[in-house]
């Protein structure tokens, strides 16, 4: 059987503010229509339908984000044969090694990051064939693309006389020469191998990661389609290419001639979008004077004059401006970020029952709405600092305040003690729309207990 197995745990730090802890870029929306996990799978299913031979999809990500590698499934009507879910994640070694532990021996496993934009799907599904064939004797292949520029935000791979080598980030300078050498291809980070093949190389050179990933395999948790792993810090934590690919003697390239982006900046995200006559390029309306290049990422119509040359990404609780060519060092910024939830959520903060916005807050009050999906429900849950007024909407709810039941419509509310146990669920066939008031001396969403939960929660 081929197996797709597809890699969610990058957390897309260069893309922040829209990429997040809580929302990574390949859940986040980056405007391009689907979400680059989306688009993965989208990719992934007309591989296999073009493959003509039975296959599935797998997706291995953090236990945070299953609900929404499921929920954009959903959406696109793309059914995951199994889930892996890590409850910490510790890169792509671990997570290739588990994948390839929930499958059989002789299975052909296609190793996918999920935020990648790849196009030229004939040609794609051609490397994969190629692969498949070399991986059928018993090889692990990767994948490398021709540079089209001495890029210094991806790792590289040199082929000579059958010898593959891998290669850090470089240097501008390196990277000018490797791209003069023409021996160097960009690392896509997807790898093609069978089952059998790559465990046995894993017990030659990272027994240690191997065995460790066994004991939390063994102990893991089937639930319907989910696989839950846990304990995953006693594993540890290291790269595909660094832990087996630059050791192994069974490692082969094939170049992928395929265009691919690894959308790793937003100087990488805007070669994905038609520029204006003027070189601007904004989902929103913009009124532009004297200025060009430019790229706008926000939901508001934006006033340029006398710029050029610059990335503005605005979201709801946080603005970027960079010069173009800049966006690689992102990362460096938000490594001063201090304040944790610029850096974990945004204002608006996806749950498996639903959502929730944050649309007032101060010390000892916070305004929400809270949207819940039909026939989902919140943890049954208590606070120890915060009063909850609850006001519906629209739809309907199900409120339980300690051993009492009662049913809500719109326009009708009700008041939740703290340290009282509460739970709110969604009977009806429609989203149900609330707005939450909470007072008290600490509204920090960590004011939180959780007694019993429908997703593993604690």
């Amino acid at each position: 059987m081929i197996k797709i197995l597809i890699l969610c745990g990058g957390s897309g730090t260069r893309l922040w503010p829209i990429s997040r802890a809580k929302l990574p870029k390949q859940f986040a929306p980056l405007g391009l229509g689907e979400t680059l996990f989306q688009k993965t799978l989208q990719r992934s299913k007309e591989l296999l339908k073009s493959l003509n031979q039975e296959g599935e999809i797998v997706v291995i990500t953090n236990q945070e984000h299953y609900f929404l590698a499921q929920e954009q499934s959903r959406q696109i009507q793309c059914e995951i044969k199994t889930f892996l879910l890590e409850d910490s994640p510790r890169d792509s070694a671990p997570a290739l090694i588990l994948g390839a532990l929930s499958s059989c021996d002789d299975d052909l496993i296609l190793a996918l990051p999920s935020d990648h934009i790849i196009k030229d799907c004939p040609l794609f599904a051609q490397a994969f064939q190629d692969a498949l064939e070399l991986a059928k004797n018993d090889y692990i292949l990767t994948f490398g693309i021709k540079p089209t520029s001495p890029h210094t935000g991806y790792g590289y791979i040199r082929s000579c006389n059958g010898i593959v080598s891998f290669f850090e980030k470089p240097s501008l300078p390196k990277a000018e020469e490797f791209f003069k050498s023409k021996e160097y291809f960009w690392n896509s980070g997807m790898f093609c191998f069978k089952v059998k093949t790559f465990l046995q190389e894993c017990q030659k050179h990272l027994p240690q990661i191997l065995e460790a990933s066994k004991k939390v395999f063994n102990q893991a948790v089937l639930e319907h389609n989910f696989i839950w792993l846990k304990d995953m810090e006693n594993i540890p934590k290291m790269s595909i290419d660094y832990a087996l690919m630059e050791k192994t003697k069974k490692i082969k390239m094939i170049e992928g001639k395929f265009l691919w982006n690894d959308v790793g900046s937003f100087d990488s995200l805007l070669e994905e979008f038609v520029p204006d006559e003027n070189g601007n390029i904004s989902q929103m309306p913009i009124y532009a004077k004297d200025s060009t290049n430019n790229l706008i990422l926000c939901e508001k119509t934006t006033s340029l004059l006398g710029v050029e040359s610059l990335v503005i990404v605005d979201t709801k609780d946080a603005l970027l401006i960079a010069k173009k060519g800049k966006t690689q060092e992102i990362k460096e910024i938000v490594a001063k970020i201090k304040e944790e939830n610029l850096l974990q959520n945004h204002s608006l903060v996806y749950r498996p029952w639903g959502s929730y916005e944050v649309l007032e807050e101060s010390k000892y009050y916070k305004i929400k709405q809270i949207i819940v999906k039909p026939k989902k429900r919140l943890s049954l849950q208590k606070h120890f600092h915060r009063n909850e007024h609850w006001i519906v909407v629209s739809g309907s709810a199900c409120v339980q305040i300690g051993e009492k039941e009662i049913f809500l419509q719109s326009n009708e509310s009700t008041y939740i003690p703290m340290g009282t146990n509460h739970r709110l669920s969604n009977p009806g066939k429609l989203d149900l729309v609330m707005i939450e008031v909470q007072v008290g001396e600490y509204v920090g969403e960590d004011d939180i207990i959780r007694l019993e939960d429908d997703y593993h929660r604690s």
